[in-house]
């Protein structure tokens, strides 16, 4: 999520391949390149784009029907697409108030135009930042949220933009400092569990793309240290409350709460 101010779309970029492999249209020639390149050495990466929004759905019917939250920071959005954090949130909870972040110009001008409230007790804001400022997140955050009830911070397949293990634990760490107990932490990525979705990574980066490092389920559940882990704990996405079929892919995720 390094700072950028123009869009260039000759150079392969995450969100823009995510939206190819979720069958969206706002990606280009180079993103749907890239994509390819990935998906001929792993298939199931259009599987787990399109399971991530499943994924996201259930986590997010659970915390507002079931956990009783009503504020969100979506860390890391990419571009709107099908049931979108706020739209999951406010059928359920119309007075939900959600927090969109990225760094991404055009997920700018996107969230921009889709991301509105569909209430009028509800709120939607989109801050323009990078997830390794964290102080900068939570001091926008704080002119849409109440920072004294609960709130869910959400990293949904972001963090392996970052190399280094102990700044990604210290980057959730910071998000969910200033939070009270009752909140709750949401995280998925993908993992180096197959060999297969390694090749994927390496193709990635030999597509011109930015590298994304996969780490083991292991290494995520580092993440949750000093929170309690809701049942099922860290499984692969597909496992964690399962309203169908369960497909086994290469990323894992879990919800806990701050005690």
């Amino acid at each position: 999520m390094a700072e950028s101010n123009a869009i260039d779309t000759s150079v392969p970029h995450a969100a823009r391949m995510w939206n190819y492999w979720m069958g969206g249209k706002d990606n280009y020639e180079s993103d749907r390149a890239a994509g390819e390149a990935v998906a001929d050495v792993y298939p199931h990466i259009v599987t787990m784009a399109r399971q991530s929004r499943r994924f996201l759905i259930r986590i997010v019917r659970h915390l507002a029907a079931d956990a009783g939250i009503r504020q969100f920071i979506d860390v890391g959005t990419g571009l709107p697409t099908m049931q979108n954090t706020h739209e999951v949130a406010q059928s359920i909870a119309p007075e939900s108030k959600i927090v969109y972040v990225d760094n991404d110009p055009l997920v700018l001008a996107h969230a921009r135009a889709l991301l509105g409230s569909l209430t009028s007790e509800g709120a939607t804001r989109y801050v323009h930042a990078d997830y390794h400022d964290p102080e900068k997140i939570i001091e926008a955050a704080r002119e849409v949220l109440d920072f004294r009830e609960p709130i869910a911070v959400m990293f949904m397949g972001v963090l392996g933009y970052e190399p280094d293990l102990k700044v990604v634990r210290s980057i959730v760490e910071r998000m969910m400092e200033p939070t009270v107990p009752g909140s709750h932490l949401v995280l998925w990525d993908g993992t180096n569990t197959d060999p297969a979705v390694v090749e994927g990574a390496e193709k990635l980066v030999e597509s011109g793309g930015v590298p994304y490092i996969l780490r083991s389920p292991d290494e995520l559940a580092g993440c949750f240290e000093g929170l309690d882990l809701l049942p099922p704990g860290l499984v692969r996405i597909t496992e964690w409350r399962p309203d169908g079929d369960t497909v086994p892919i290469d990323a894992y995720g879990a919800v806990a709460r701050k005690p």
